[in-house]
């Protein structure tokens, strides 16, 4: 695939037009923002506490600088890439976030065929308003199952099951989210789930017609996984999952047999004891600083985690991932593969298909347009070596013996 392939491949093989007026994250924000209740953007923006996690995220990427580099062939340029035995048509996919069908009601279809066509994983949540069954029929093989474990571990097993027997090959087991972060601007909004309906949340429905027309004619949607014979959620979104332990992974390692992710790591010594428990791969996470504010953000927690698992083994990536170049940076500071949240549920809300299509295309094309300003053809030959910081560093080491004329034409050869 050359560099245009990449960049017009998604909205060809989506089968949609590109978006007029999506030309950038900002651009989807803005309309999402305009479009959905104030309750369900804030649900999507925000994050735990004062948000500084969340800020953080995105504040540490624009301090990572890439390298450009000069009169290197460019001109073919690869962005698929190998993670867990599998080859993706690109570097990224599509995060587990809950109740995805509230910023669209077809969010999850949207997801899951797309997914499919662009050949890009799409994991679903345990709290998605889709079945672990239905993904699966709508997503095929590129269906990843995220697992929440709430109340009894022993519930768990039911859901782990289910994915197995319609033929889920990727666990993601999230353990970040012990008990459920006090989220200010949800509390604000009086975010419940399921929803109860006061006269602020109805006054803020009213000013977004479209939006409640849409999920009236659509049906509003349900925790999918979690109904009880009468029809009813028996999930409770703030029940704790303080009682999955180092015993139930070892458990759920014996226990499932297809590939294990465990998701929301950022402490050296948990990746180290991780790895240890035969885990297949570590996402790096800080929950997109949705549950601890204080945690330091997830880019400058990842060269730590890569340096104590090793140079080979798989690393995944998310939380403050807001373009392409955003993942080439990811995959310098050692994943090995990006993860996409709030950018797709903005884009969705936005303009549904078109929008999240137009997103995806954007990403695609930044992640292109940035290999070829720092002089690189394939995704996998992304390292830390096209970081200006490390180009900085290596530039202008010299041997001792030279003199300091010889010094400037060694760092001059060498650049």
């Amino acid at each position: 695939m050359n560099g245009r392939e990449a960049v017009i491949s998604i909205l060809s093989e989506i089968g949609v037009k590109a978006s007029k007026r999506i030309h950038c994250l900002e651009d989807a924000e803005s309309m999402a923002r305009r479009r959905l209740p104030k309750l369900i953007y804030d649900f999507i923006s925000g994050g735990a506490g004062s948000e500084i996690a969340a800020t953080g995220n995105c504040q540490s990427f624009e301090s990572i600088k890439l390298q450009p580099r000069v009169l290197r062939n460019v001109s073919v340029r690869t962005l698929s890439t190998e993670f867990l035995g599998k080859t993706y048509q690109y570097p990224f996919g599509l995060a587990p976030m809950g109740m995805c069908n509230l910023t669209h009601p077809k969010s999850d279809k949207i997801m899951a065929s797309s997914a499919r066509r662009v050949d890009i994983p799409v994991c679903l949540s345990t709290a998605a308003s889709t079945s672990i069954e239905d993904m699966a029929t709508m997503a095929g093989d590129n269906a990843w199952f995220q697992l929440y474990v709430s109340g009894d571990p022993e519930d768990a097993f039911t859901l782990v099951d289910r994915a197995r027997d319609v033929g889920y090959d990727t666990l993601v087991f999230t353990v970040d989210a012990p008990e459920l972060a006090r989220r200010v601007r949800d509390a604000k909004n009086g975010f419940q789930v399921p929803f109860r309906i006061g006269p602020r949340q109805a006054w803020d429905f009213a000013l977004h017609p479209q939006w409640v027309f849409s999920m009236l004619r659509h049906g509003v949607p349900k925790l999918a996984n979690f109904q009880s014979l009468s029809g009813k959620s028996k999930f409770d979104r703030n029940q704790s999952r303080a009682a999955a332990d180092w015993d139930f992974l070892a458990r759920l390692r014996d226990y499932w047999p297809g590939n294990l992710i465990v998701k929301g790591v950022t402490s050296t010594t948990d990746a180290i004891h991780i790895k240890s428990a035969g885990v297949d791969a570590i996402y790096v996470s800080n929950h997109g600083g949705r549950q601890l504010d204080s945690v330091p953000a997830a880019i400058d927690i990842l060269p730590a985690i890569r340096e104590a698992v090793g140079p080979d083994y798989p690393l995944c990536f998310d939380s403050g991932i807001r373009s392409g170049e955003a993942i080439v940076k990811a995959i310098a500071r050692g994943a090995n593969f990006v993860m996409l949240g709030r950018p797709v549920l903005f884009a969705l809300a936005a303009e549904g298909e078109r929008g999240f299509a137009s997103m995806l295309d954007i990403f695609a094309q930044d992640i292109s347009m940035t290999l070829a300003q720092i002089g690189i053809c394939d995704i996998n030959s992304v390292d830390r070596n096209v970081l200006a910081e490390h180009q900085m560093l290596t530039g202008m080491k010299a041997p001792s013996s030279l003199s300091v004329v010889e010094q400037f034409s060694h760092n001059i050869s060498e650049a």
